[in-house]
Formats: structure tokens, sequence, C-alpha cells
């Protein structure tokens, strides 16, 4: 069984709210339109256990992870290329390869983690950015354990964290919500999100009645900005868009508790630097 769609219909944000809610497994795949040179003519292979990302390849044939680990200077003082290759043969196919060399004591900690940002999460952000193209997920595709680490991420927290650091919003700027929609609440803990201060500042807005241009132009932010923390919102299933009948013209009591926000603090610094705070949520995938 498979599903198929296009990336103008739904966001990849979106398919992966519905692979984690529904948690999912199998292979995502998707299938670039357009002339960007980067991406066109390159697929990307996304393996969901349960609703949690675990490998990501840009081919088919099982040998990502193992490159990228033999690429590294880890290995030449403690693993020689042959006993390397043997290792990697004798993995069981039942454990993933990455557990499997830490367990040998090839691999520490931090180089899984190391190798899960460099296959899973680098490859991610530059997904995020597709203007065009399609994807197909089909359920209960084997595991390919000799392409995971081990570790593995929900869905949702690698799209709040992928969002935050979108160079270009683009791909996604028919999807922001509506500057004349306000914010509901979908009852979700919001304590389950690392928001960050803007996140919550434009969260404790929700159920207020009150647009998104009037949350911008509370906390003194540029609309598109707040657009772009609620479609965050709406993406890990904190919020909906809700339409107002009638916009009270009041300023809520909330506003004196935002009104100590720089001018600048919206700006983010787009770099990996949120690929090391993401590490810190990255959980073991038992086999």
């Amino acid at each position: 069984m498979c599903i198929t769609g296009s990336l103008a219909d739904f966001s990849l944000p979106q398919v992966f709210c519905l692979l984690e809610t529904g948690h999912q497994s199998g292979l995502l795949t998707l299938h670039p339109e357009g002339t960007d040179q980067t991406s066109s003519n390159q697929a990307y292979y996304l393996w969901v256990y349960r609703g949690q990302l675990v490998a990501m390849a840009n081919l088919l044939d099982h040998q990502g992870l193992v490159s990228l680990i033999a690429q590294q200077r880890w290995l030449k003082d403690i693993c020689p290329s042959s006993l390397f290759a043997k290792l990697t043969r004798l993995c069981p196919k039942h454990q993933p390869l990455g557990s499997y060399l830490k367990k040998q004591g090839i691999l520490t900690n931090q180089q899984l983690k190391w190798l899960f940002q460099a296959q899973v999460l680098q490859p991610l952000c530059n997904a995020f950015q597709l203007k065009a193209g399609h994807f197909r997920f089909d359920h209960n595709v084997p595991l390919p354990t000799i392409e995971m680490t081990g570790l593995s991420i929900s869905a949702t927290l690698a799209t709040l964290m992928g969002l935050r650091n979108l160079p270009s919003w683009d791909a996604l700027a028919d999807h922001l919500p509506d500057p004349d929609m306000g914010l509901a609440s979908l009852g979700t803990d919001q304590s389950e999100f690392p928001l960050n201060d803007l996140e919550w500042q434009v969260w404790t807005y929700t159920d207020c009645m009150v647009s998104l241009k009037s949350i911008a132009k509370y906390l003194q932010l540029p609309l598109k900005t707040v657009q772009q923390i609620a479609f965050r919102l709406i993406a890990i299933g904190l919020a909906e868009e809700m339409s107002l009948a009638v916009e009270d013209d009041y300023t809520p009591a909330i506003e004196s508790q935002s009104s100590g926000l720089h001018q600048d603090s919206y700006r983010e610094v787009v770099s990996y630097s949120f690929l090391q705070h993401l590490l810190g949520f990255l959980v073991p995938k038992a086999s």
C-alpha cells in the first residue's frame, strides 16, 4: 500500500505530521522538480519507524552510512578498513549498523550523533526548501538497518527545528496562514516542545480572538515573521487557524508582558547551531 501526492498540495511539514500522528512506518520518497541544480535531479529517501525519522539517503544502494563512516578519520587508528568491512558484513540484520559498531567499541555516542546529523538532519534542511515535487509513502518497507545509526527523532520535532532555520520560505509561501485569521489551541501540551521565546510569545495569543496582523503589531514584529511562527505552531499540532467574525479592539493584557521585546529579537541566525541543539533530542532507536 502506498500514498502519493504533490508537495504543492501537501507541504512536507504536513506530510510529516500525518506520519507521526498515524505512527506510520515505511519509506517516504521525495522527487523534486524544477531547475534548482542542487536538488532537481536528486531524490530523497527517508525511512520512518512509528513516526520517528531513522535514516535518510539519496540512493537506495544501502551504502550511504557505510561510506560516511569510512570517510572519517576516526577509524584509521582503531579499525583498519579491512576490519571495518568485515564488521559491516557481520552486523546482524536486525540491528542498526551504528549501534552494532558502538557495541564493538568502534564508534562513540558523540560520533553516532554526528553521523545522524550529517546523514539525516542536514539533508532534511534541503528537503524543506523543495518548491515543487511529488512524495510517495510506502508502508511497511523493511528498515535498512545498515543505513541506521540507531538514533531517531520525531517527525514533528524535526519539522519545528528545520522550519526555524529555513534560509528561504519561498517553497512554503502559499501555505502560510492568512494575516486576518487567528490561532486556536488544539489542546496539545506545549511543554512537550522546546518553543523559543518568540514562539512562546505568539503561542500565548492562541484563543485570544486576535488576528495574526494584530499579534504582529502587539509584538512589534514583521507580519511575515508572525505568519512563519504561526505556521510552525500549526505544523507541529499545537494550534490551528481560527476564523474571526469580529476582532476586539482592545489590546490583551498579555501585550504588557511582551512589550519588553527588542526590535531585533526576531532575527534568527541561520547556521548549524540548531543541529547541535537538536542532538539533545535524539533518542536511541530500538531494533
